[in-house]
């Protein structure tokens, strides 16, 4: 099983993971190839890439637009987390472990304090807050899969910027804790506040109107 793994996973010379110019023509994201646990694990590369089920997923590069959408809300929420002494904000790139063979690299994390022991130098297994900013080539990603995995995984609070929609929901971990409860959504105009984080909240339409000076 390893070896075929192993196979499937385009390198370049050096045995680097490497992008197939072939993927530009995929339609879907993200796109799967049969990969081992370890092997993804092990990758270093600027791609973005999950991993579920034996199959590494590329997922779509993120636009001008997407990423200074994240700039401000890493700002925002880093501040506030670091002045309160919380806990720790990270930026996607750094991987989630939402279920056994499960990674997931959401655009942004809150891990609290009380949880600081489960971050390790790759991944975590425990998160407090994760938020995502829809990609337009991506949207059932974040929508669906992402939040009913993020419920799953006990993530307690989970929020979609939605650039399309020009919303902002906000989903909150019910009893059960295995499923969320209806979102709060919150349009241009409102300012979207969190649950776990009472004081902490962002403008919507500031947080849309993100652009190149």
């Amino acid at each position: 099983m390893a070896t075929a793994a192993r196979s499937a996973i385009p390198r370049d010379q050096d045995g680097v993971f490497a992008w197939d110019p072939s993927w530009d023509r995929a339609r879907e994201f993200p796109i799967r190839i049969a990969c081992s646990e370890e092997e993804y694990l092990g990758i270093d590369t600027n791609l973005l890439l999950e991993y579920a089920d034996g199959f590494l997923e590329v997922l779509p590069m993120p636009t001008i637009f997407h990423q200074l959408i994240l700039k401000f809300l890493c700002w925002q929420l880093d501040h506030f987390v670091v002045t309160r002494r919380l806990g720790t904000v990270v930026t996607a790139g750094y991987k989630v472990q939402v279920g056994p063979g499960r990674y997931r690299e959401p655009d942004l994390l809150f891990i609290g304090r009380e949880h600081s022991a489960g971050i390790g130098k790759n991944f975590c297994r425990k998160v407090d807050l994760a938020m995502e900013i829809v990609s337009e080539h991506n949207r059932r990603h974040d929508l669906v899969t992402k939040r009913n995995e993020y419920a799953r995984a006990g993530i307690r609070e989970y929020w979609i910027v939605d650039p399309e929609e020009e919303t902002i929901a906000v989903y909150v971990l019910g009893p059960r804790r295995r499923t969320y409860d209806e979102p709060l959504v919150f349009r241009r105009g409102d300012r979207a506040a969190s649950v776990l984080l009472p004081g902490f909240g962002v403008e919507v339409s500031e947080t849309l109107d993100q652009k190149p000076l």
